[in-house]
């Protein structure tokens, strides 16, 4: 099933995608108290939504966390030792993104106003299916509800001025995701996707999750020995290859620009690139 959220009198809603409809399963936190649940429902539901009438928004509760692995694809961390001098890591560097971050397809993105432009990455995302604790690296795939595309768009200058990545990872509205989840049952190996970044005609990235440093088992199995995650968190894995920042002369994404980023399987996620005094937030 590929499923999307949308906004109905004001709450947050999920539906499945059939074509050019979409199948109201309820509000977002009701949906995630039982996931599977609802995606068994769907097949009952009479109602039909036409797509291009929604507002569409991001396919997690509110309150999800968004946990990102940093250098987790073998040939970024060699991209990224120069400008950041972190060796390639031994476990899965995890770091947060606020959900309030979160857009959709086709949503713009403003540059931050001291930003030579914002840095593409394209990623594979997980969506976490209920409350997970403890997961063993054997069975943490049990925990997935499904995969979307993940645009973790930077601000590098402020990524690269300190230690800590928070602040440069979380310009407002810099994380395009979807466009939409396609279930886990619908993928048969992650570790097997093609991924692409598109700024026009030309091709920045192009990678496959078999370069993976730490597949999505282990990063679920590193993150829940500390920390619950909870149904509708997201984990993106991670970025191949390809970044503006490790490029010769370096590229970013300016104004006027609009970035497309693609998983194989699941689609093509478009971020049109604004000038901040352009967009009202």
């Amino acid at each position: 099933m590929r499923f999307i959220g949308y906004i109905h009198n004001g709450a947050r809603h999920v539906g499945a995608v059939e074509g050019d409809h979409v199948i109201p399963l309820g509000e977002v936190d009701a949906f995630y108290a039982d996931p599977w649940a609802a995606t068994v429902r769907a097949d009952q539901v009479v109602e039909r939504l036409a797509r291009a009438e929604l507002v569409e928004a991001p396919p997690v509760p509110e309150t999800a966390r968004v946990f990102c692995v940093g250098i987790n694809y073998r040939a970024h961390g060699d991209e990224s030792r120069e400008h950041s001098g972190l060796d390639t890591p031994k476990v899965p560097m995890i770091f947060g993104r606020w959900a309030d971050t979160l857009v959709v397809d086709g949503d713009p993105v403003p540059v931050p106003p001291h930003e030579v432009g914002l840095d593409w990455e394209v990623e594979l995302a997980a969506i976490v299916a209920d409350t997970v604790w403890a997961a063993d690296r054997d069975t943490a795939a049990q925990h997935v509800l499904g995969y979307t595309v993940f645009n973790d768009l930077s601000a590098r200058r402020k990524q690269l001025e300190t230690a800590q990545f928070t602040l440069g990872k979380n310009a407002d509205r810099s994380g395009p995701i979807g466009p939409v989840v396609v279930t886990a049952d619908e993928i048969d190996d992650p570790d097997s996707l093609t991924l692409w970044t598109r700024i026009g005609d030309s091709v920045m990235q192009s990678g496959n999750t078999k370069d993976l440093i730490h597949d999505v088992p282990s990063i679920i199995a590193y993150i829940t020995d500390t920390v619950t995650l909870k149904p509708g968190d997201v984990i993106a894995t991670g970025t191949p290859a390809g970044v503006g920042l490790g490029r010769k002369p370096q590229v970013y994404l300016t104004p006027g620009d609009t970035v497309e980023v693609e998983v194989e399987r699941i689609g093509v996620l478009h971020t049109p690139i604004v000038s901040r005094a352009d967009l009202e937030l």
